[in-house]
Parts: C-alpha cells; sequence; structure tokens
C-alpha cells in the first residue's frame, strides 16, 4: 500500500519547548486514522504539518511523495482536503452554501471572478448530496446550524477529490443528534473503497466513526501508542494518554470511555 503521509524523527519547536517531538509515523492510502490526546498533545499541529501549513524544525515530512521543504506545497495542496474551525471562520458568512463548496475548485474562500462549468456545479450538488445538504444549497453559510455548517466544510474538504482527508475535530461542539448524524455519515465514507486517506483529529473516543482503522495516541508532542485501532485503543494506552485511570467499552464497532471509579 503505498505511503500518503511519513514522518521520519519530526519535530516541531517553539518557544524552547517540543511540539511534537521527535516523532516517527506513516499513513497508507488506505487507513484512516484518528488522533486522540489531550489539549497541547500536538495533534492539531500534526494536521499543519500534514496539509503543508508547518515545516519541521527538524526530521523529514512526505506528503504525497513529495519531502516539504523541497517542493512547491501549492502543488501538493490542491491534493489535500482539510476541514477545520480555523477554517469555517474565514469562509463569509453571505456565501451560500453551494459557493463554498464550488470555491474549492480554485482553493479560495469566498467567490469573486472564478468562472465555473457546468460540470464543476453538478460535482458540487452531488457532493452536497453525498452529505445531506442539497436542499440547503442556496442558503448562507452564517443562516446554518454547528452541524450543517461541519458537514459543508467536509464537502468542500473533498469536492476536488483529495488524495488525503484531514479532519480537525470534526464533531466539536455538536449536540448528540447531530453528532451522530455527522459519525454516521463519515463511518460510510471512510468504508466506501474510492475514499482516499483520512486523518481525524478528535478528543473523544465516543466520536471515533465505525470504519476508522488506526490510532495515534499523543501526549506532550509525543507518541504514546500508534497502530491499528482495536489493538491500539486500549484502556491502558488512554490512561498513560489521559493521565487519568480509564474504563474504556466498546458495542459494535463504538467506543465509550470515562474514569475509573
Amino acid at each position: 500500500m503505498p505511503q500518503v503521509l511519513e514522518f521520519s524523527d519530526v519535530v516541531v519547536r517553539r518557544n524552547a519547548r517540543d511540539i511534537v517531538d521527535h516523532l516517527n509515523w506513516s499513513v497508507s492510502d488506505e487507513d484512516r486514522w484518528v488522533i486522540l490526546g489531550p489539549n497541547g498533545a500536538g495533534k492539531t499541529t500534526l494536521l499543519q504539518l500534514a496539509d503543508t501549513l508547518l515545516h519541521p524544525t527538524s526530521g523529514v515530512v512526505t506528503i504525497l511523495g513529495e519531502r516539504l521543504g523541497r517542493t512547491d506545497v501549492f502543488e501538493i495542496r490542491p491534493r489535500i482536503g482539510f476541514a477545520s474551525s480555523a477554517m469555517a471562520r474565514r469562509v463569509p458568512p453571505e456565501e451560500t452554501v453551494l459557493d463554498v463548496v464550488l470555491t474549492a475548485a480554485f482553493s479560495v474562500l469566498g467567490r469573486w471572478n472564478e468562472s465555473y462549468e457546468d460540470i464543476d456545479e453538478r460535482r458540487a450538488m452531488r457532493v452536497l448530496a453525498e452529505w445531506r445538504l442539497d436542499h440547503l444549497a442556496d442558503r448562507t453559510f452564517g443562516t446554518l446550524s454547528d452541524g450543517e455548517q461541519k458537514r459543508v466544510q467536509i464537502a468542500r474538504a473533498v469536492m476536488t477529490d483529495p488524495e488525503m482527508l484531514l479532519l480537525d475535530e470534526p464533531s466539536a461542539s455538536l449536540d448528540l443528534g447531530a453528532r451522530e448524524e455527522l459519525l454516521t455519515l463519515l463511518s460510510g465514507f471512510a468504508k466506501a473503497p474510492t475514499t482516499p486517506a483520512m486523518i481525524m483529529v478528535t478528543h473523544h473516543v465516543e466520536e471515533i466513526p465505525v470504519g476508522f482503522t488506526h490510532v495515534l495516541l499523543m501526549r506532550d508532542g509525543r507518541a504514546v501508542a500508534a497502530g491499528p485501532l482495536a489493538e491500539t485503543l486500549t484502556a491502558e494506552a488512554l490512561t498513560e494518554t489521559f493521565g487519568v485511570p480509564i474504563v474504556l467499552t466498546e458495542a459494535d464497532g463504538r467506543y465509550a470511555a470515562r474514569a475509573s471509579a
């Protein structure tokens, strides 16, 4: 299986502190990874490296066969889908849902003077339908609920058929119904054979969609454990990751965690 992402002894240092501390990690094109860890563990920094938004202080990051720092990042970025709350804040609230997704073709936020063909609009509407958003195509982004905005972000991220999809806390702040709807859609997407490699950051094991295959547990910039989800996500590993004794349960591919009594 081809590697889409590889970290070799990667360090990211800020203010004399290692945000990422000598990390070795690789992702193949069939993997669906979830990254778990407490605040400040370095999770979002890993996504910023994977999306070429950040360069390592030392070590080697290879993305889609290209070494970061020795290639034109503007050629790599269109091959990567990225959805995050930070990106959502940059979307003009008056932009229609269709245009939010459509403008991914030009890697811009906010429609200006770009020219789109009918095939682009058909593709955008098809993606919106896949994420149960087609009935909102003419609504403005700023009028959507949190759950709808999260799905629009993901629809935009997959609009260009990326070779790697990065999701930064896609279900954060959602109510139970909106979270479960999103996780159901993410599960279906993760299981599809044509789906690219996926990497999702979250704080909670309850937010891991069925169909994800691997987990990376982070604490203080270091990997506590990494590997196949069923083998690596254990109460012991979570206890070490979060610094609290954890009880872990699993049912039908979904996980739940709580502090032990």
